[in-house]
């Protein structure tokens, strides 16, 4: 299981209007996470999914796999086979489980490494994350899974065998949706957490990037050592495939990757589409994992 690389510490200064004005100070206390390349997205898909998800997702993007193993990777009873996969753009953490998910396993949509887990859970907990898996065992280490304000789920990982991965060529992005109501104690006490900033903040985005055009939207995006993360601010009234995605990925070819997302078995939901200086599709893998794919204009 995996994590995540950036710049750092910057903490909020929150305003009444419908943007939050964000005064950068230093975090508070130790910052746990390792870097974007230990970070990865959690896919759950059917047993007989697996293989069919590996080759399409690999041949989209490149990388590799580790081997397949079946393994408990929850503390409690259950199986599932289980395989990391590293791409120059992000990982994956692949799960078919042969035994019904115990909860609240299957809502987390992504996992960060730490350097220490105890006191990253302590550290989450103090800047309002609720702790909904305590700390457990698993086969590589220990993890704890925890929620942030907008019930955005995170598991949180710890390595017994430290790894060493390379920077990856472009830093995925964490798709966070939540609500009016819950985005100023989200992004407050996720940037507590990480040390990280809001490095954009436009209370009226194009409604395209949420799958409504003739509309504006509030969207945030935050840098930490965690690495990117892109807040969508919505009344949950989303067209499909809006809000099922975790995970945008950053490709320097939009076209070509999708031709290689079409050609190994994926389809393409939403077609290319500009919204400012970006480029974006939405396409679901076999086994149901959508994803947002973009490319950005060179300044």
């Amino acid at each position: 299981m995996l994590r995540l690389p950036l710049t750092l510490v910057t903490l909020l200064g929150l305003a009444a209007s419908p943007a939050l004005a964000v005064t950068p100070q230093f975090g508070v206390g130790a910052q746990f996470g390792v870097g974007a390349q230990y970070d990865t997205t959690h896919v759950y898909v059917a047993p007989s999914d697996v293989d069919a998800f590996v080759k399409s997702f690999l041949a989209t993007f490149g990388g590799t796999s580790t081997k397949q193993v079946t393994a408990s990777v929850t503390p409690t009873p259950s199986s599932t086979t289980s395989q990391l996969l590293r791409t120059p753009v992000g990982s994956v953490s692949l799960f078919g489980f042969q035994t019904p998910i115990p909860y609240p396993f299957g809502a987390e949509r992504s996992g960060y490494l730490v350097t220490d887990l105890d006191k990253a859970v302590a550290a989450a907990k103090s800047a309002g994350a609720d702790i909904i898996v305590a700390p457990f065992q698993d086969p590589i280490g220990r993890d704890a899974v925890i929620q942030w304000p907008g019930g955005v789920n995170m598991q949180l990982y710890w390595h017994t065998t430290a790894a060493n991965y390379p920077a990856l060529t472009t830093i995925p992005e964490n798709r966070v949706y939540v609500s009016a109501d819950r985005v100023a104690a989200f992004t407050h006490d996720f940037i507590a957490f990480s040390h990280g900033k809001v490095v954009s903040d436009d209370p009226k985005a194009p409604g395209i990037e949420i799958g409504r055009p003739d509309e504006t939207f509030h969207r945030l995006r935050i840098e930490s050592i965690f690495g990117r993360m892109t807040v969508l601010v919505t009344d949950g009234h989303l067209p499909f495939p809006y809000g099922r995605d975790t995970t945008g990925y950053e490709t320097s070819d939009l076209d070509a990757t999708l031709d290689k997302a079409k050609e190994s078995g994926a389809q393409i939901l939403v077609e290319p589409y500009q919204s400012g200086d970006r480029r974006a599709a939405m396409v679901e893998f076999p086994g149901g994992y959508v994803a947002e794919i973009h490319a950005t204009a060179a300044k």
